[in-house]
């Protein structure tokens, strides 16, 4: 047995076992990522699908994505590839890639203008070390590298990644710890973390998805928009305001069909809350 310390969880594994996002083993005592270069989704992508509206805007990127999740969103949009039952079965039929094929491809597909390689789709911390070795080929073939996150992994997983990373789209998924913990299963703590230090070395853009009855509320945003607003760069200079936030639409999906489609005014209304101190804000799923 063994403890993984790569997410707030930190679930102790069995030789055999896995950990909560159902990707991370244990074998003769060491964890180890059980969904390394497992490829469950693979495609060229608007970068602003990531969604990154201020980052090389026009561009396309690689996106890759595995199976497992440390979350469960109740909503969750890719739930077939991340934590639902048919995911971990389908897990098992995932095709194994390199790093050094999937950086051939990157490469292959400059022709196309794409700018790299985007990690997204479940979870991609919990695979971190295949970011971190893909991540390395892509930036030594002259590409850059893209991480769509929740967010809660633990810093050093994510100081690991620094030299890496260029550019990210974390999930500030509302600002209370009861919704982060009893809908979402997850820590708002420690996303906070994650998201200070990750602002001090790469571009970052956060996205809240507005989930009637649960994070729509004029206060929350006020609150989620005044944390950032303060964030720091490593010099300790503010730069808060100038963190594209992007407020999304929930639909109905997966577990969460009890409550209608986000009104498109509640959307944009809080939208214009959040422009009371962010400089870029964009509405999403509108």
């Amino acid at each position: 047995m063994a403890t993984c310390d790569v997410c707030f969880r930190h679930c102790a594994i069995r030789d055999g076992g896995k950990g909560f996002c159902g990707a991370r083993t244990c074998e003769n005592g060491v964890i180890r990522p059980a969904n390394y270069g497992r490829i469950t989704g693979l495609a060229l992508d608007p970068i602003e699908k990531k969604p990154l509206s201020r980052y090389d805007p026009g561009s396309t990127i690689l996106s890759v994505g595995s199976y497992g999740c440390n979350l469960r969103c109740p909503f969750c949009q890719n739930h077939e590839i991340s934590w639902s039952a048919e995911a971990f079965s389908y897990a098992n039929r995932a095709e194994t890639v390199t790093p050094e094929e999937l950086a051939d491809a990157a490469v292959r597909l400059k022709s196309r203008g794409s700018i790299g390689l985007a990690f997204t789709y479940n979870e991609p911390l919990i695979g971190w070390e295949f970011v971190r070795d893909t991540g390395k080929l892509i930036h030594e073939a002259g590409l850059k590298n893209v991480l769509v996150t929740n967010g809660t992994a633990e810093l050093p997983v994510l100081e690991a990644l620094a030299p890496y990373i260029d550019a990210m789209n974390i999930d500030l998924k509302g600002f209370t710890e009861r919704y982060y913990a009893k809908v979402l299963g997850g820590s708002l703590d420690t996303v906070k973390a994650f998201i200070a230090r990750a602002v001090q070395f790469c571009h970052v853009e956060l996205t809240t998805l507005i989930v009637p009855g649960e994070n729509d509320s004029e206060e929350e945003m006020r609150a989620l928009t005044a944390w950032v607003a303060g964030l720091t760069d490593a010099d300790g200079n503010v730069i808060g305001p100038g963190i594209p936030l992007h407020v999304s639409r929930f639909f109905p999906r997966f577990h969460m069909t009890d409550r209608p489609p986000t009104d498109v005014k509640t959307v944009c209304r809080l939208a214009d809350t959040a422009r009371e101190r962010l400089r870029h804000v964009y509405t999403g799923n509108c």
